[in-house]
């Protein structure tokens, strides 16, 4: 086991240093002269190279990039180019914000894609499975943002069920901060769920023809035992696909977190790109990645738990 993990976190570190290393020298050769998007374009030459001096981007782009990848190999991003301020500050006050949305989004799925996905494995071809077939294919064809609008008009504006925009610390109402992650939250989640449902479902199915299902019921096994089996063994295809949805939340977080004014690192990402902040871009990409990262070494752990075959791959 202890290999397996070694494996894997190798494996990271090299995913978050090429990564990290791609994203430097595309961000620079996009953006160009950060000064000018810094400054504006009336700036003169005199405070281009001023600024370009103090930022660093005088100094040939592989003399940059040696500065950078060694500061931030000791958590060391660098300062803000457009406010001076520490990026790992900045991130730190914003990550929080967009974990919990997402973090919220990834439980609903979970539960609810488990909830329909079972439900409908075991009983395929009944009214609740075609409904969930028919459900798919309409909330992937719906936009996100256009979901996020309507149950902002109806649970917000008409209900008055939850707040249409803001974000509300924790410390300071438990019950305000999570009514502010409510509409958000179920706007990532709805296509999520209905993804993870549908394969759970799919799996369950093709899990019940197997042999193993039909001996454990010829031996006498309560419904509830074999189901337990069946789900055990469909269980990695779900798993996977919510590995991957995490993932997928976090990049639909920033398209929500404009919606519902929520000041996240999608809101922080959205104006470092307008403004041609690469220090901050970089400290997000890393962080992103890394957590990418923790995220699927956590699925081939519980993977390996659940069969010990996956850990020989």
């Amino acid at each position: 086991m202890l290999q397996f993990i070694l494996r894997r976190v190798i494996s990271g570190v090299i995913l978050v240093a090429v990564v990290s290393t791609a994203t430097f020298f595309m961000a620079h050769l996009a953006i160009g002269d950060p000064t000018v998007g810094l400054l504006g374009a009336s700036a003169t030459p005199a405070q281009m190279a001023t600024l370009a001096e103090k930022i660093g981007t005088d100094q040939p782009l592989i003399t940059q990039y040696l500065h950078w990848a060694s500061n931030a190999v000791t958590g060391n991003f660098g300062d803000s180019w457009r406010n001076f301020q520490p990026v790992s500050t900045q991130i730190g006050l914003k990550l929080p914000v967009t974990l919990s949305v997402v973090t919220f989004a990834i439980l609903l799925t979970a539960l609810f894609g488990a909830l329909l996905g079972i439900t409908t494995g075991l009983r395929p071809g009944t009214m609740i499975d075609r409904a969930l077939q028919w459900l798919s294919v309409i909330l992937f064809a719906l936009p996100g943002f256009w979901v996020a609008l309507v149950l902002v008009i109806t649970f917000a504006v008409q209900l008055k069920w939850f707040p249409a925009i803001g974000y509300v610390q924790p410390q300071v109402s438990l019950g305000g901060w999570f009514r502010s992650l409510v509409l958000p939250g179920v706007s990532l989640a709805l296509g999520a769920v209905v993804m993870v449902a549908s394969q759970l479902r799919n799996a369950l199915v093709e899990t019940s023809q197997q042999d193993y299902v039909r001996t454990l019921r010829s031996r006498g096994l309560s419904s509830a035992r074999v189901t337990l089996h069946m789900v055990r063994n469909a269980a990695p295809v779900s798993l996977t696909i919510l590995a991957l949805m995490f993932v997928g939340l976090l990049g639909g977080a920033v398209v929500v977190e404009r919606i519902f004014a929520l000041p996240g690192i999608g809101d922080l990402t959205t104006s470092s790109s307008q403004n041609g902040d690469i220090p901050i871009l970089l400290g997000i990409t890393v962080v992103t990645v890394a957590f990418v990262v923790l995220v699927n070494l956590v699925l081939d752990l519980v993977l390996g738990w659940i069969n010990p075959k996956a850990r020989l791959s």
